[in-house]
C-alpha cells in the first residue's frame, strides 16, 4: 500500500512538472504573439557570436521597483544616470562637459569629438565604446554594482561599426540611448532592445535623424519615457516638441535632474525635456 501511494505521488508530479514546463511554453509562445517585448531583452542578449546567449542578473520588473535611478542631463548627448547601488555612467562621453561627479563607466559612439574621446580620465574604470577600433563589431554585455550595461550594433553612414545603441538596466529600468543613429532600427535590432521604458532621442531634426524619423523609431521602441538631447547646436531642435507634441504630450522639468523609478513612468508615453545647468 505505501509502494502505490509512493507509485501515485510519483506519477502526480510528474504530471505537474509536465503542466508547469508547458503553462511556461504556452505563456512564452503567447508573450511572442503579442509582440510585446521583453523588459531589457529579459536578461538575454544575442550579438551574432555565433548564437551564444549571454544570461546577466535579470530581476522581474514587474514587482515593486526597489530603489531609483537618478538623472542628470548634462549637455548635448550626455546624460549622467546614478543607480541606487551606487554605479554611475555616463552617456556619449567626449570628456568636454562636466556631469555631477567622474563616471565610473561611460559609453561613446564615434560620430564626432562630442561623443567619444581618446582620453579616459583616472577615474573612469569602464570605457564602453560603440565601435571596434579594429574594424569588427562592437559587442558589451556588461555588469557593474547594480547596473547592466548591453549594446545594439547600428551605423553611421557605412558598416555596422559607427554607433550603438546603449541600454542601461537599473532597478527594474531600462534606458536606452540612441546616440548618433542615422536610420530606422530593423526588427531584429527592436527584438535586441527589448522593452525599454526610457528612451535618450537625438532632437536636432538635421544631423542625426529627421523629426519624422525619430518619431518613427519612439514608435518601433514605444518607450514610457521620451528624453529628447542633441539639441544644442545644429538642426532645428525646436520643431522637435511641435512635431513630438501631435503625438505625445510634452513636458518642461524644472531641473536638470529627475529621479525615476517604474512606478514614477507615466502610463501612456510622454516627452520629458529636463533643463541645462
Amino acid at each position: 500500500m505505501v509502494c502505490g501511494h509512493s507509485y501515485v505521488k510519483a506519477v502526480i508530479f510528474a504530471i505537474l512538472a509536465w503542466l508547469a514546463l508547458a503553462s511556461g511554453a504556452i505563456s512564452q509562445e503567447a508573450h511572442r504573439i503579442k509582440g510585446t517585448p521583453a523588459p531589457c531583452g529579459a536578461g538575454l542578449v544575442n550579438n551574432g557570436d555565433g548564437g551564444l546567449l549571454h544570461r546577466a542578473a535579470y530581476q522581474n520588473v514587474d514587482v515593486v521597483a526597489r530603489g531609483n535611478v537618478r538623472i542628470t542631463f548634462v549637455g548635448h548627448s550626455t546624460y549622467f544616470i546614478e543607480t541606487p547601488g551606487g554605479a554611475t555612467v555616463a552617456t556619449d562621453w567626449s570628456g568636454q562637459l562636466s556631469p555631477p561627479a567622474m563616471p565610473e563607466i561611460v559609453t561613446m559612439n564615434n560620430s564626432h569629438g562630442g561623443h567619444y574621446t581618446d582620453f579616459i580620465e583616472p577615474g573612469i574604470k569602464y570605457p564602453l565604446r560603440g565601435w571596434d577600433p579594429e574594424g569588427g563589431i562592437a559587442r558589451h554585455n556588461f555588469r557593474y554594482k547594480d547596473l547592466r550595461i548591453y549594446n545594439v550594433p547600428t551605423n553611421i553612414f557605412g558598416p555596422t561599426n559607427g554607433n550603438s545603441v546603449f541600454v542601461y538596466e537599473a532597478a527594474g529600468l531600462c534606458l536606452a540611448h540612441l546616440g548618433h543613429l542615422h536610420h530606422f532600427l530593423s526588427k531584429e535590432q527592436i527584438h535586441r532592445l527589448g522593452r525599454i521604458d526610457g528612451l535618450f532621442v537625438p532632437a536636432d531634426g538635421t544631423v542625426t535623424l529627421s523629426h519624422a524619423e525619430a518619431m518613427h523609431i519612439i514608435n518601433q521602441i514605444r518607450p514610457r519615457l521620451i528624453l529628447p538631447m542633441h539639441y544644442s547646436l545644429f538642426g532645428a531642435p525646436e520643431e522637435f516638441p511641435v512635431v513630438a507634441g501631435k503625438l505625445y504630450p510634452v513636458r518642461y522639468h524644472h531641473s536638470s535632474t529627475i529621479t525615476l523609478n517604474r512606478s514614477l513612468l507615466p502610463a501612456k508615453t510622454e516627452v520629458l525635456y529636463l533643463s541645462i545647468n
